[in-house]
């Protein structure tokens, strides 16, 4: 059987924060939406609303102009522009390129697994320039399952040719991406860059893509079995 390592996408591959902050950034500037002196108070409460990516664009976009008197643009503009150019803002957290190279020279299958809107995710998703080494890319909206419903683990590992006794799950969502993984018998790893936030749910925890490889190193005798 094959063994594989399965990734989540915002916050754990893409640095979707930061990527957000140089959007707002820019799409303030580039329609002008507010003046220079209110556009750190603009952009603070787009991160608010936004509420880590769980709340889709069309409901931001009408508070904001709301909160903000916006007259000159609408919800339907603001939101193709967020649909269309976010992906050029999306970069991933430090050593991530490396990290996947490697692991895929060194005979790792891999694997994306992200809940989210679809073909937007997908783009994000690409725009990192990993594509060519993941044999499968799943997004919630394509297949109608959110994680942390056993079933988008179990399609994943359908598409791997794996069995999840087989597969590590690597994410930052303690229910969606750790608690549902560990449900269908994948181990997991908890990453987040904070290192004071840690996981005693998952099986391993790392801070910083360095860190990876040992800890794949230390579970790969639990997926042999």
């Amino acid at each position: 059987m094959q063994k594989a390592i399965l990734f989540d996408l915002d916050q754990t591959l893409l640095d979707r924060n930061t990527s957000l902050i140089k959007f707002v950034e820019w799409q303030v500037n580039f329609f002008q939406l507010v003046s220079q002196a209110n556009k750190q108070a603009f952009i603070t409460r787009f991160i608010e609303l936004d509420n880590n990516g769980n709340v889709w664009k069309d409901l931001v976009y009408s508070q904001l102009l709301e909160d903000f008197n916006i007259k000159t643009f609408c919800v339907e503009s603001l939101l193709e522009s967020y649909i269309n150019d976010f992906n050029k803002f999306c970069r991933p957290f430090e050593k991530v390129s490396e990290t996947i190279q490697n692991l895929y020279h060194k005979g790792h299958k891999l694997g994306l697994v992200s809940n989210g809107k679809s073909p937007f995710q997908e783009s994000n998703f690409y725009a990192l320039g990993l594509r060519e080494f993941f044999s499968t890319v799943i997004v919630s909206e394509a297949i109608g399952i959110r994680k942390p419903d056993p079933r988008i683990f179990e399609f994943a590992c359908k598409e791997l040719d794996c069995i999840p006794n087989h597969c590590i799950f690597v994410g930052d969502n303690l229910k969606a991406d750790i608690e549902g993984a560990k449900k269908v018998g994948m181990r997991t790893i908890f990453f987040h860059p904070n290192p004071s936030i840690n996981s005693s749910l998952a099986d391993e925890k790392i801070h910083h893509y360095e860190q990876l490889e040992t800890a794949i190193n230390k579970l790969k005798p639990f997926i042999l079995e």
